[in-house]
């Protein structure tokens, strides 16, 4: 009998098939236009070439994964926001 292993992390990111779900729906776009392409174009060239192209675009989805140091992305926000008022002037009189 088969013993499937409980994915616990769920809280911390969900994964399919080894890749977050943006990936993973970016995956699946690029499958369907290959889909589009061995459909209209049929040629052996083609199919191979669509089958690499495929599997490069999973190594460096996983690779991404894997890194998450390597595409450093700013933060938009700040990490505090107050009303306080920047300028030293006073406005207030004496």
């Amino acid at each position: 009998m088969k013993i499937y292993e409980v994915y616990k992390n769920i809280r911390k990111q969900a994964m399919i098939i080894g890749l977050p779900i943006s990936l993973f729906a970016l995956m699946m776009v690029s499958v369907i236009g290959s889909l589009f392409v061995i459909i209209f174009s049929f040629n052996l060239g083609v199919i191979i070439s669509v089958l690499v192209f495929n599997i490069g675009l999973y190594i460096v989805f996983t690779y991404v994964t894997n890194k998450p140091s390597t595409p450093h992305i700013q933060q938009v926000f700040p990490e505090t926001i107050s009303n306080k008022k920047l300028s030293p002037l006073s406005y207030e009189e004496d």
